[in-house]
């Protein structure tokens, strides 16, 4: 598996404990964690733990599935690197109540999303045997 995929599988489980302990202390003090604590947990887990445990699974599966290598490792690299600055400044703009941290955080992590699509459109479809 390349190092790459391998960081997102490792993230998705540091961005899943980290929403699990979030919860928790939610449960135990509700006003413990100051800011929209709702959002970011949602997000945390969603497009942290389970969004990235995707990109993970699915940058290594999807190309043997087709039976083609990936289309763009760098398409990949950059995907990791948005999805990773998106998410972390979203939460902080919730958190701190600051929209225009979740508009900028928001941004980088949409960017994320297309360039995984578009990569896995012209892996998958995008080449004849």
């Amino acid at each position: 598996m390349h190092k790459r995929n391998r960081l997102f599988v490792s993230i998705a489980l540091v961005y899943g404990l980290l929403g699990g302990l979030i919860a928790i202390s939610r449960l135990i003090d509700p006003g413990l964690i100051p800011g929209n604590v709702p959002r970011a947990h949602g997000h945390i887990m969603l497009l942290g733990f389970i969004l990235m445990m995707v990109y993970g699974i699915a940058l290594h599966v999807l190309p043997r599935f087709g039976g083609f290598p990936l289309y763009s490792e760098r398409m990949a690299d950059w995907q990791l690197y948005l999805a990773n600055a998106g998410l972390p400044v979203m939460v902080a703009g919730w958190l701190a109540w600051r929209d225009p941290l979740v508009i900028v955080g928001g941004v980088l992590s949409y960017g994320a999303i297309v360039l995984f699509g578009l990569n896995m459109i012209l892996t998958v479809v995008g080449r004849k045997k």
